[in-house]
Order: C-alpha cells, then sequence, then structure tokens
C-alpha cells in the first residue's frame, strides 16, 4: 500500500490506539463503551460463529432490493418530470409534500399492512430511495445541451428513442452519481428500520448485543456496518471511473 493510500487511515487508527491506552489506564467498565481489542475480538467472534454474515445477508438484501425498486422509480419519475415542464408543474405540490416526510415515520403504516419481515424494510427503503434519484435525475436531464434534442427532432427520433439514445446517455453520470447516493442512504435505512422494530438483520443484531449488556458486540456490529459502507462506496467509485473516466469524478470525494 502506498504512502498516499494509507495516509488517511493513520488518523483512525492513531484514535484507536489512544482510546486503547486510556481504556487500559482506566481499567474502563462500562455498559456501552468497550476498548478497541475487545471490539476487534467480539467482530472476529461473530464472524466465526456467523451471525454476522446472516445478518449481513439479511440488511443487505433487504437495502439492495430497495434500492433497486426505489431507483427505478425514481429514475422514471426523474426522466419524466426533467422532460415534460407541464407535468413536473402538476406533481410538484405533490412530490413537495411527500418528499419531506421520513422514511422510518411510515414504519406504523407499513408493518399494519406488510407485517415484519423483508417486505416491509424493502418497502421503505425503496420510498427512501425515490427522492435522491428524482430529483438528481429531473435536474442531469433539464441540464441536457439542448442542441442534442433538437438533433433528435431533426432526426425525428421518437421520444422511446429520445431518451434511450440521447437523455439517459448524456444523463448517466450524474444519475450514476445519484445512485451512490441512494446505496448509502439504502443502508442506513435498512438498519435504522431493524433497529426500531424488524428483528432482522445488522440492526437487530445491535438491539441484542444492546440488551445483553455486550458493549463489545454492539461496537463490533457499528464498525461492521461502516466497513460495508465504506467498501460499497469504494465499489461504487471503482465503477463509476472505469465507466466514465476521472472526468466523472471531478469535484466529488473518492
Amino acid at each position: 500500500m502506498s504512502l498516499d493510500r494509507a495516509r488517511p487511515l493513520l488518523l483512525p487508527l492513531a484514535l484507536m490506539l489512544a482510546f486503547e491506552l486510556w481504556a487500559r489506564l482506566t481499567q474502563l467498565q462500562s455498559d456501552s463503551l468497550a476498548p478497541p481489542s475487545a471490539i476487534l475480538a467480539a467482530l472476529a467472534a461473530a464472524l466465526a460463529d456467523l451471525s454476522i454474515p446472516i445478518a449481513t445477508r439479511d440488511t443487505l438484501f433487504a437495502a439492495f432490493a430497495g434500492l433497486a425498486i426505489g431507483s427505478a422509480i425514481g429514475l422514471s419519475l426523474g426522466i419524466a418530470f426533467g422532460i415534460s415542464r407541464p407535468i413536473d408543474r402538476l406533481m410538484e405540490v405533490t412530490v413537495e409534500a411527500i418528499r419531506p416526510i421520513p422514511s422510518i415515520a411510515l414504519l406504523p403504516i407499513a408493518l399494519i399492512a406488510l407485517g415484519f419481515g423483508y417486505r416491509m424494510e424493502i418497502v421503505i427503503v425503496a420510498f427512501a430511495c425515490i427522492w435522491p434519484m428524482l430529483i438528481m435525475t429531473r435536474s442531469a436531464v433539464r441540464s441536457i445541451e439542448p442542441r442534442l434534442i433538437e438533433v433528435s427532432r431533426a432526426l425525428r427520433l421518437s421520444a422511446t428513442q429520445r431518451i434511450a439514445k440521447i437523455v439517459i446517455p448524456a444523463a448517466l453520470p450524474r444519475i450514476f452519481v445519484a445512485f451512490r447516493l441512494s446505496a448509502g442512504i439504502a443502508l442506513i435505512v435498512a438498519v435504522t428500520v431493524e433497529i426500531a422494530i424488524n428483528p432482522i438483520g445488522l440492526g437487530a443484531g445491535i438491539m441484542l448485543a444492546q440488551q445483553a449488556l455486550r458493549a463489545d458486540l454492539m461496537l463490533a456490529y457499528l464498525l461492521w456496518i461502516g466497513v460495508i459502507g465504506y467498501a460499497l462506496n469504494m465499489l461504487l467509485i471503482a465503477a463509476q471511473r472505469r465507466l466514465f473516466g476521472r472526468a466523472a469524478l471531478a469535484g466529488d470525494n473518492p
């Protein structure tokens, strides 16, 4: 690993070392904190007994399913609103009235309608993922060079052909950024739903560890969620760079 790549790790490692030394010196006894060595040991044990891998599977299944559904809906609506200003104006009040509703506020309704399990979690994640895709796709479509639209009209392309051959290719880099944002939201919302009410996945694991007064295991789950989020973001950045080149990441934090 090069020095440039290792440099971002220096601060987290220094903080972990300092906290480890403080915990050892003070002989830390807490129901909410644990030294990093105990957290890593709990993480290794939970990986070995497959409790974290199984919980990760459940959380990622719900997060990715909700991400796929929400992104598809948001993309479709964003393209429609970006192309047609009359439709955008017609739906503006409706969208702006629904968009601020926290996805977690839908839990009572979703629980009554769908019960516990994957379906409820997927629906709530999908609701949260619609809005960044819709807003950023609409903005991307509206920012397309007008001459490209004029060329498509001169070529007498149908609306479907115009979207497939002109609109989506031109807006795709910004749409992918919206997808990256939605992916992070999907993971956050999935874990939050599990912590709040759904007895599956990583969020439920956090709650079980908290109820057992296992601060080391609880923090191990939190550390693992951070690792998953970081890895997911790195994979999407790599895909973005491969698809669109480094220019697509200008002004973005890789």
